[in-house]
C-alpha cells in the first residue's frame, strides 16, 4: 500500500516553504514553459504540495489566474516621464509583445478574464507616457484602445505563424509612428 506523502489542507508554517510568491513564480514558470495557464493539480505537483494547499493562499483559480497574469504584466517596461515619449511607447510595446511572445498563452488568458487587473497596469503605464501631450479624455481613451487592439492583432499573428521568427518587434515601427503622428495632431 502506498501512502501520500503529501498532507491536505493548510501547510504547517515551518514545514513549509509554500506561499503565495512562491505560488506565483512557480506558476509563471510553468506557463513559459507550457505556453498556457497550469492546472492547480500541475501546480501543487510541481510544488510537491495538495493542491487544496495552494486555496489557502488563493480562494479560487480565479484569483490565481488574476495574481499571475497581473504580475506577468507588470514585468513589462515601466516608462520614465521624459520628453521622449515617443521611445517611452516603442519600449511599452515592445516590452509588452516580447512578454506575449514569452508567454504564448498569455494573450487568450487575459482576453477571456472577467476582470482588469492586467489590463490597468498596460493602462496606468501608457498614461504615464502621453500625459505630457495633453490629450483629451476621448482621445487618451480612444488612441489607447487603438494600441491595444494592434498589439494584441499583432500577438496573435505571432502565435499563429509557423515561424514566429519571421515577425521581428521592427515590424511595430511604422504603426507606432503613425499612432504618435495622430496623438501629435490631437493636442488640445
Amino acid at each position: 500500500m502506498s501512502v501520500n506523502e503529501k498532507k491536505r489542507g493548510r501547510p504547517a508554517a515551518k514545514q513549509s516553504q509554500l506561499n503565495a510568491e512562491n505560488i506565483l513564480d512557480t506558476a509563471k514558470l510553468l506557463m513559459k514553459k507550457d505556453g498556457k495557464v497550469p492546472s492547480i493539480r500541475s501546480l501543487a505537483t510541481q510544488l510537491n504540495v495538495d493542491p487544496m494547499a495552494i486555496y489557502h493562499y488563493f480562494k479560487n483559480k480565479n484569483a490565481l489566474l488574476e495574481a499571475l497574469t497581473t504580475s506577468l504584466v507588470e514585468e513589462i517596461y515601466q516608462p520614465k516621464v521624459n520628453e521622449d515619449w515617443q521611445g517611452e511607447l516603442k519600449n511599452l510595446c515592445v516590452s509588452y509583445i516580447e512578454l506575449l511572445r514569452e508567454c504564448n498563452g498569455l494573450l487568450q488568458t487575459m482576453l477571456s478574464m472577467k476582470t482588469y487587473g492586467p489590463a490597468q497596469v498596460f493602462t496606468e503605464r501608457y498614461q504615464v507616457i502621453v500625459q505630457s501631450l495633453g490629450l483629451s479624455q476621448e482621445v487618451e481613451k480612444d488612441s489607447l484602445d487603438l494600441l491595444v487592439d494592434y498589439l494584441h492583432g499583432f500577438a496573435f499573428s505571432i502565435s499563429c505563424c509557423h515561424d514566429a521568427s519571421l515577425i521581428k518587434t521592427e515590424m511595430l515601427d511604422g504603426p507606432l509612428n503613425l499612432i504618435c503622428s495622430s496623438l501629435l495632431s490631437s493636442r488640445i
